[in-house]
């Protein structure tokens, strides 16, 4: 039970709460901020961290691998899929000028495909349309983005030939998180953490918000939940659970760069001297669609396999640790950024472009309110 002191100091005349303390979260209460410079501002968060996939990811800074795009003309428009890469691009943009690639730690080693031996039909179908992405993708990039080159990293079991993304990069997943919350402290944004939003209500001039440890009111209310959407709201947006494990350091790696394999469903990357390898998700889809954190001996196993088997086939490894975090997808990879009601608002849905889209859809959240 909270004391009279802060409810007072903390939780009345409060002008926008904020639900969710990741890039979509945070970002959005920085926008708050830029446009309303005295507003009270408040950002509820259910982890101790920030909760889902913020701080959980591989660190992509990316906007979709050749099958990925592929595979989006099945349910995507031309223009949609062009929208969603050019904001992707913004959002990525938009990250490096808020915080700095210092902070970021951004790396430009561009991003690969690799397509493993039984991936014929796919691998044929991703070289033959290579011309006509990349002249689809000019407007955006300037130059072409999709370069065929060899498999000069040791590869076993795989295509000879990797497509290469030359604007792909990578970042540090933690720096960038505590660079977005040092700067919500410094604007004087409060962040409550260990707070689960219950319900919500709108009631005229304000909306009451029930949380596991308190009713409040606020003037506003923004939900930045992502794969928790589902709890609190009425969209079409799934929770999708990401298994992620990385190496101790291995000496002389010679794996730099971000890879994608059977259309981003595995994802792997060099940190620093380790190997960050995600994914699986595609062996139990319906298991996974869960905001249940964890990792199951299936996808381990999996994954363990891909190591030793294609991507580090002659080089000793040891696994340091094995994590997940929770995702927001749909049948649309559009982001949902919408009023839900006069007073409330959401930016949910991120399709796994959480770092290349969450600032700009955290921007476009804040711009809902006039």
């Amino acid at each position: 039970m909270l004391s009279y002191w802060e409810h007072k100091s903390w939780l009345e005349k409060v002008d926008f709460t904020v639900v969710g303390s990741g890039i979509v979260g945070i970002n959005c209460a920085l926008a708050l901020r830029k446009n309303f410079p005295k507003a009270k501002i408040i950002i509820l968060e259910r982890g101790i961290l920030p909760q889902g996939a913020s701080t959980k990811n591989a660190g992509f800074a990316c906007f979709g691998s050749m099958s990925e795009i592929l595979d989006d003309f099945k349910s995507h428009s031309e223009e949609e899929i062009i929208n969603l890469i050019q904001k992707r691009r913004t959002g990525v943009q938009q990250l490096k000028r808020l915080l700095g690639e210092d902070k970021l730690q951004y790396k430009s080693f561009g991003g690969y495909e690799v397509f493993s031996e039984k991936e014929t039909e796919l691998y044929d179908e991703c070289l033959s349309a290579r011309d006509a992405v990349n002249k689809m993708l000019l407007p955006i990039f300037k130059q072409a983005v999709f370069k065929e080159l060899p498999n000069t990293f040791g590869f076993r079991n795989v295509k000879e030939t990797l497509l290469w993304n030359r604007f792909e990069g990578q970042l540090d997943t933690g720096e960038m998180m505590q660079g977005l919350l040092d700067l919500a402290h410094r604007q004087g944004i409060l962040i409550v953490n260990s707070t689960s939003v219950t319900s919500f209500e709108e009631n005229g001039d304000y909306v009451i918000i029930e949380t596991d440890q308190f009713s409040m009111k606020s003037r506003h209310l923004m939900i930045a939940t992502n794969g928790f959407a589902k709890e609190i709201l009425d969209e079409e947006v799934l929770p999708a659970r990401a298994q992620v494990l990385i190496t101790k350091p291995i000496k002389d790696l010679r794996i730099k760069g971000t890879f994608h394999m059977y259309k981003g469903f595995n994802y792997f990357r060099n940190v620093d001297s380790r190997l960050l390898l995600g994914g699986g998700r595609h062996l139990n889809t319906n298991g996974e669609q869960t905001t249940a954190f964890g990792n199951t001996e299936e996808i381990k196993t999996y994954l363990t396999s891909l190591l030793k088997d294609v991507i580090l086939p002659e080089t000793a490894f040891e696994i340091d640790q094995w994590w997940s975090g929770i995702m927001g997808v749909g049948h649309k990879k559009r982001p949902i950024v919408k009023a839900v009601s006069a007073r409330v608002y959401c930016g949910v849905r991120l399709g796994g472009m959480g770092v290349a889209i969450g600032s700009a859809v955290g921007q476009d959240l804040a711009d809902l309110v006039s």
